[in-house]
């Protein structure tokens, strides 16, 4: 199938699948919201004249060495908030500019992809649906108040204490849902969040953010394995599996 098609494939027995489904849990930046874009409007506010765009990638680049200290058990758990400001005065350092504390707020303060808020009512409708986020419980539901995002409950790196791609973090969601594996969907637009997740028994679902790195970006941009759904977007999404 590709991508240009814009139609879902189920990997498994359709039937089987959807029946198997009680619960999905979604990557958030990137996946659900539009990081880049939304972090640059507000660095330009806060800093006129400077990339903000390069500002915003040099400021995500720092997210995955900062957890990775974290996971690799180099530093306790540090909440991503926290992790978000720290990475922001480095960052502000290199482009010369003195960033205030409440810049970090930022990421709180996230636009969605067009198709995620009714998709996500629609999903809703039939499945809980929570968020596995490397995102804090409060950053998760400040997001989810500034950007609609009808979450049932909020899960992910807070509640194992650890940060995705470690197993505790999507089996955390489930046990945290009572649920076992095989009835919990993993939603994301990066291939390695879903590489994880499967291993562990979670069904899988990869839609694709092609400018979510902006419109050079070159990875993610189709599906590296054979995960249980593929969709273009989330109202699809929730189409195909529940119709």
């Amino acid at each position: 199938m590709s991508q240009a098609e814009g139609a879902i494939a189920l990997r498994r027995d359709p039937r089987h699948c959807r029946a198997m489904i009680k619960a999905l849990i979604f990557d958030v930046f990137g996946t659900c919201v539009d990081w880049r874009n939304s972090v640059a409007h507000e660095v330009e506010i806060a800093f006129p004249g400077i990339d903000s765009l390069a500002f915003a990638d040099a400021w995500r680049a720092e997210y995955d060495p900062a957890m990775r200290r974290i996971r690799d058990g180099g530093r306790g758990y540090v909440a991503l908030d926290d992790l978000h400001r720290e990475n922001l005065h480095r960052v502000a350092k290199r482009f010369a500019v003195s960033a205030p504390d409440s810049l970090s707020h930022v990421w709180e303060r996230l636009s969605p992809w067009p198709d995620v808020v009714g998709g996500l009512h629609a999903l809703k409708r039939h499945a809980i649906i929570a968020p596995c986020s490397n995102g804090s419980i409060a950053l998760m539901t400040r997001l989810a108040r500034h950007a609609r995002l009808p979450w049932d409950c909020i899960l992910g790196a807070d509640i194992a204490r650890d940060y995705k791609p470690k197993p505790v973090v999507y089996l955390a969601s489930c046990a945290a849902l009572r649920l076992p594996p095989e009835e919990v969907m993993m939603v994301a637009a990066h291939n390695d969040d879903l590489a994880a997740a499967r291993p562990l028994g979670l069904r899988t679902a990869f839609v694709p953010r092609p400018t979510e790195y902006g419109p050079a970006q070159d990875k993610d941009l189709v599906p590296s394995e054979e995960w249980d759904a593929i969709a273009p977007d989330f109202e699809t999404l929730a189409k195909e599996l529940f119709a």
